[in-house]
């Protein structure tokens, strides 16, 4: 197996992003604490919103982290795929975990408007600009290695980036508090910042439940594929049966192709896979080769859809 080498050589774009995910994880981690800490001490509800964001920021780079070393393990006779879907599962379960953030926030600036809480905004507003810096840090860390598409990567990355957005908030809350004294600005930017951990949490849910839902990649038209195979390879007749679906984001592919029988049969199937990884992208399709027309219910199961789209074309 190839992957036995996968630890010999250094260059390796995951070693890197491995380094890179640990590094913004102790930095996010250990500012994580100084705000929790400097919000408790201060009393102010904002630092705390950033901070609970900056625990999910810690726990999506704790989930890259864990990506990247499931992915360097080879696949094995029960575990096929080997163990990215893991990482899918991971950011379901830490989208899930922002959302809970984000209500108990909430729930706390409520309470807060009714009985407002002195604030301490010296301490407020320095830890703010320190959270700030870490911010800053982490994502400059982080966006140098988000080049290849690495889902795990890019939503530390954004985390990150909603987390100096947090900081902002915390940032200008104190500096209302130092300057006009009005602490109820406190609670009003802690719950802006939890909408933005909201955002975050919605994006990432929707992808995660995707994947996990053997959905296919959002960008893909079936019906389209299918036209462009007849259109492409003239042997093919019809193509039916066909299921997409992401692995740890690498699309899968299995389909069913009526076609003239060829004199050739493995050119053909060769010029059926190159059609779908040079236009698709997909580099492992499972191709079925008739020579029969398909006949049955099943047929024309992705037909209805197709139809539309043909007739919107014309």
């Amino acid at each position: 197996m190839a992957h036995s080498h996968s630890h010999a050589s250094p260059q390796q774009p995951d070693d890197g992003n491995a380094r890179r995910l640990l590094l913004a994880f102790l930095i996010t981690a250990g500012f994580m604490l100084v705000e929790v800490i400097g919000g408790l001490v201060s009393g102010s509800l904002a630092l705390l919103a950033d901070a609970g964001h900056m625990l999910t920021d810690a726990a999506a780079l704790l989930f890259a982290l864990m990506a990247v070393h499931f992915a360097r393990r080879p696949a094995n006779s029960r575990h096929t795929f080997g163990w990215l879907r893991l990482t899918t599962l991971a950011a379901f379960v830490n989208a899930i975990a922002l959302v809970l953030i984000t209500i108990f926030i909430v729930w706390e600036a409520a309470m807060r408007f009714r009985h407002p809480q002195p604030i301490a905004g010296t301490t407020m507003m320095v830890i703010a600009v320190a959270g700030l810096l870490a911010n800053i840090l982490s994502f400059w860390i982080l966006h140098r290695g988000s080049e290849e598409k690495n889902l795990n990567v890019r939503a530390a990355a954004l985390h990150v980036m909603g987390d100096l957005l947090g900081s902002v908030g915390a940032i200008a809350a104190a500096i209302v508090i130092l300057t006009t004294g009005w602490t109820p600005i406190d609670p009003i930017l802690s719950v802006l910042v939890s909408c933005l951990v909201l955002r975050s949490a919605w994006t990432l849910l929707k992808e995660s439940v995707n994947e996990l839902l053997e959905g296919a990649p959002g960008s893909m038209d079936i019906g389209a594929l299918k036209r462009g195979l007849r259109r492409e390879i003239p042997e093919v007749r019809d193509v039916h049966h066909v299921h997409v679906w992401l692995v740890g984001e690498k699309p899968v592919m299995t389909l069913h192709v009526h076609v003239i029988p060829p004199h050739d049969h493995d050119a053909l199937l060769g010029k059926i896979q190159h059609y779908l990884e040079h236009h698709y992208q997909i580099a492992h399709a499972t191709v079925q080769m008739e020579y029969q027309p398909c006949s049955g219910p099943e047929c024309h199961l992705n037909e209805t859809s197709a139809e539309h789209a043909h007739h919107h074309h014309h």
